[in-house]
């Protein structure tokens, strides 16, 4: 029961190093009304990544001049599935951290490439993506930032 614990405290910790890489990542978004970052992970390695952002070869603008998002602005987790498309490397059976919860569109893209496991950081204003990776039978945490921000801030001071 002890060693239970310890190995889902291990992975809690992991879990929360890799959805606070996911937030550096996000920082490489052009995106002025939200910056959302994604890592795809197996077997302990990240094997894509991606924020949310225009195809490549168009211009790095995300808003129109009213501030509406352009229609073909693609997501993070697209722009992580759609990456891994192009390498050798395949998701099935992976784990994917990702700062803002799926739309139902990243959903069925999840859902697709054979991810089993979503952890997210941050809710989105509808949860139709998270309930159908759920309907799936993908596994879907919820990871507050800011816990995890504390968290790591008390290990430091035991340290």
């Amino acid at each position: 029961m002890e060693d239970e614990r310890k190995q889902e405290d291990k992975r809690r910790r992991l879990d929360g190093r890799y959805l606070r890489m996911a937030h550096i990542w996000a920082e490489n978004s052009y995106c002025r009304r939200r910056k959302v970052g994604a890592l795809v992970v197996k077997d302990k390695m990240i094997i894509s990544d991606g924020y949310n952002g225009t195809p490549s070869g168009f211009e790095n603008r995300c808003e129109d001049t009213s501030n509406v998002t352009f229609s073909y602005v693609l997501h993070a987790e697209a722009n992580a599935i759609t990456k891994l498309a192009r390498s050798h490397n395949n998701s099935e059976g992976a784990t994917l951290y990702v700062t803002a919860s799926p739309c139902i569109e990243c959903a069925k893209l999840i859902i697709q490439a054979g991810i089993r496991r979503v952890v997210y950081g941050e809710t989105y204003r509808l949860d139709d993506g998270i309930q159908l990776l759920r309907r799936a039978g993908v596994e879907v945490v919820f990871m507050d930032m800011q816990q995890i921000k504390d968290k790591q801030d008390e290990e430091r001071e035991q340290e």
